[in-house]
């Protein structure tokens, strides 16, 4: 009996050896893919500033976008505005996912909240938030506020979506087993239907917190004095630093991959590693 066991353990392990291996190898093969994928971007990148002849005010080579890159960060050009924009887009992601998480459960749990709200989020989400940033700086002025507003409204959808969707589709059979073990409503919420719906919450909140950025920087450009957009503005305007401008733009690209990552790893952290 205890050999068996033994033999049984040690399968296990085996098991559990090798696919610690298979993730290893898997990270290691889609880190070599995106490093190489970055290295052709930037060799076509260089390809076409040579053949094509560009000047730097049209097209800076990639090593010119670097040097400015690096340069921008040492001189303190790039910390105030890329920490003005974390802030806005750190704010308006945290009030946004947390309306949306309160409404999502609202819509998955009411019928009618759904049919009530549904058009509303709806049309809300089909008028283009560069259209509306104008507004929302004339009536919340042009400081962080209309930047963290601008931020929640495009974060808002995804979030409360991938809430409903995720809720509704826990297995309607677990629900009535907690329910004939008389578990309250809350038991139900935090034990059955939160844990179940958390991978496409985190789903919609990995697409929220990239929305994010995008707001953060929609904001910026409808007002404001600090900030990656008003840098692009200023890079593309009364400096005319197109270097500045593309490093600028790859600091708001790094920023978002950043975030994304960081959703990432939280999803891990409490849902686990999905295929």
């Amino acid at each position: 009996m205890t050999d068996a066991r033994s033999v049984a353990e040690a399968r296990a392990q085996g098991r559990a050896t090798r696919a610690g291996h298979h993730t290893r190898v898997g990270r290691w093969r889609r880190t070599v893919d995106v490093t190489l994928a970055a290295v052709v971007f930037v060799a076509l990148w260089k390809l076409l500033v040579v053949v094509g002849g560009y000047p730097v005010f049209i097209l800076p080579a990639p090593e010119i976008v670097a040097g400015r890159f690096v340069s921008a960060w040492t001189d303190g050009t790039l910390e105030p505005h890329a920490a003005q924009t974390l802030l806005e887009v750190a704010l308006g992601f945290t009030v946004g996912a947390s309306l949306a998480l309160v409404a999502g459960y609202a819509l998955a749990r009411s019928r009618l909240m759904e049919r009530v709200l549904s058009p509303y989020l709806v049309a809300a989400q089909a008028t283009p938030i560069l259209a509306l940033a104008p507004l929302l700086a004339l009536w919340f002025g042009s400081g962080l506020l209309s930047k963290v507003v601008i931020c929640a409204l495009i974060v808002f959808f995804p979030v409360a979506v991938a809430t409903m969707v995720g809720l509704r589709s826990v297995d309607r059979r677990l629900v009535e087993m907690a329910r004939s073990f008389r578990a309250t409503r809350w038991q139900l919420l935090w034990t059955l239907e939160l844990p179940a719906a958390l991978p496409g919450i985190m789903g919609g909140m990995r697409v929220g917190v990239t929305l994010a950025v995008v707001g953060a920087i929609i904001g910026e450009w409808a007002g404001g004095e600090r900030g990656l957009g008003v840098l692009i503005n200023l890079a593309r305007g009364s400096l005319f630093d197109i270097p500045l401008l593309f490093a600028t733009l790859l600091t708001i690209a790094l920023l978002g991959i950043a975030l994304y990552l960081l959703v990432v790893l939280v999803e891990r952290r409490i849902v686990g590693v999905r295929g």
